[in-house]
């Protein structure tokens, strides 16, 4: 299990906003689904920060997204380890295979892979 990226999660109601304060800091949008933007430096692509105002198909907002080449193995692993799912593994409409876990200090870790 390799990790891709770690990528904070800032739950917003003025995205538009952060959006224009975040691109003073170098970060462009690279993608816009309407509940979440995701800004990226140019230079470096996996420096990246998510705007969103709610997630659309999870019970809760995650503090933060954590991408890895197998979520299913690392899924497998977190269970083992009797950790609290937030949200099941699921496969989502935009591309993504991902889970919600709370760590031990009860932030929400959004778990994703791009499928292929």
């Amino acid at each position: 299990m390799a990790v891709r990226r770690v990528m904070p999660v800032i739950r917003s109601e003025a995205v538009g906003e952060s959006r224009e304060f975040y691109g003073l800091l170098g970060f462009e949008e690279v993608m816009d689904l309407g509940w979440i933007s995701t800004l990226a430096s140019p230079d470096v692509p996996t420096a990246q920060v998510s705007l969103m105002t709610q997630d659309r198909t999870a019970p809760v907002t995650p503090d933060f997204s954590v991408e890895v080449d197998d979520v299913d193995a690392v899924h497998a692993a977190v269970l083992a380890g009797g950790a609290e799912i937030v949200h099941p593994l699921q496969d989502e409409a935009w591309g993504v295979r991902r889970f919600f876990v709370r760590d031990p200090n009860g932030r929400v870790v959004n778990v994703v892979s791009h499928r292929r």
